[in-house]
C-alpha cells in the first residue's frame, strides 16, 4: 500500500468518526439522549468518509476557487447521500431517512438544509482539515500508517459484515408482517424487534423517523393505483363514446328538422 493511498484511508476514517460524532451531537440536541448514529456498529459513518476522499480527489484542483470548491463539495456530497438513500431503500426496503417535509428538497432524498452544510463542510475540508490531517499522517512512522490503515480496515469490513446481517433481519422481518401501510407496517417492526437483540435495537433507534415496507403491500399498493387509472380511463372513454352518440343523434335531429323545414 503506498504512502499516498494510506493518506486517503486514514482520512476516510478520521472523518467517518467525526462525522459520526457530529451526528451524535446533533441528535443529542434534538433527542436530549445518546443515540450511535449510522448503519454500523462503530462510531463511524462511512458516508462522510466516502465524501471527505470524493471531494479531496475531486476538488484540490479548484483550491483557487473557494466558490466552486463550495459548489462542486455541495453536488458531489449531494449525489453521495442521494444515491446512498436509494440503494439502502432497494437493497433493505426501507426509507431510512425522509427530508420530503423539508422545503427545497429532492424526491426526499436530500434537501438545502444538509446541502449547504456539505457545501461548507467541503471548505472547511479543502483549506483546512485537508493539510492538517496529511502533515500529521506523514509524521507517522511507514510502519504504523501501514498498521493503522490495515487494522482499522479489518475492523470497518468485519463491522459492515455484521451490520448488513442486522439490516437484513429487519428487512426479513418487515416481509413478514402485514399492514394497511408503511407507518402501521413499521410500528409492527418495532414491536417486535425492539424486544430482539441489542444490534437490531440499536439500528432502529439510530434512525427513529425510518419508514420500512414489504414488496407484497408495495405491490398490492400499485396494483390497486393501476386499477383505479384504469377504471377511470375505461370510464372516460365511456363518457366519450356517450357524449359522441347523442352529439350524433342530435345533428340528425337537426339535419331532419331542416329537411320538413
Amino acid at each position: 500500500m503506498s504512502p499516498a493511498l494510506q493518506h486517503y484511508v486514514l482520512l476516510f476514517f478520521t472523518c467517518a468518526v467525526f462525522g459520526w460524532v457530529m451526528e451524535v451531537v446533533c441528535k443529542l440536541i434534538q433527542f436530549h439522549r445518546f443515540i450511535n448514529r449510522g448503519f454500523l456498529i462503530g462510531p463511524w459513518c462511512p458516508i462522510y468518509g466516502f465524501g471527505a476522499v470524493l471531494i479531496t480527489l475531486c476538488l484540490s484542483r479548484f483550491e483557487a476557487y473557494p466558490a466552486a470548491v463550495f459548489a462542486l463539495a455541495l453536488l458531489l456530497c449531494g449525489t453521495l447521500e442521494y444515491l446512498t438513500s436509494y440503494v439502502m431503500e432497494k437493497l433493505f426496503h426501507a426509507r431510512w431517512w425522509d427530508y420530503s417535509q423539508k422545503p427545497f428538497n429532492l424526491n426526499g432524498r436530500v434537501c438545502a438544509g444538509t446541502l449547504i452544510p456539505f457545501g461548507l463542510l467541503g471548505l472547511l475540508l479543502i483549506y483546512g482539515v485537508r493539510p492538517l490531517l496529511f502533515g500529521l499522517f506523514d509524521r507517522l512512522s511507514p510502519g504504523v500508517s501501514l498498521g493503522l490503515c490495515i487494522g482499522l480496515t479489518v475492523l470497518f469490513l468485519s463491522d459492515s459484515v455484521i451490520s448488513v446481517f442486522v439490516l437484513g433481519k429487519i428487512r426479513k422481518t418487515a416481509e413478514l408482517q402485514t399492514g394497511d401501510n408503511t407507518e402501521a407496517l413499521t410500528r409492527l417492526v418495532w414491536e417486535k424487534l425492539m424486544r430482539d437483540s441489542a444490534l437490531l435495537r440499536r439500528t432502529l433507534r439510530a434512525f427513529p423517523y425510518a419508514r420500512l415496507y414489504n414488496r407484497r403491500l408495495l405491490a398490492d399498493v400499485k396494483a390497486a393505483r393501476r386499477r383505479v387509472k384504469e377504471n377511470v380511463k375505461a370510464a372516460g372513454a365511456q363518457m366519450c363514446k356517450e357524449m359522441e352518440s347523442r352529439e350524433q343523434k342530435l345533428r340528425e335531429e337537426l339535419r331532419a328538422r331542416r329537411r320538413k323545414g
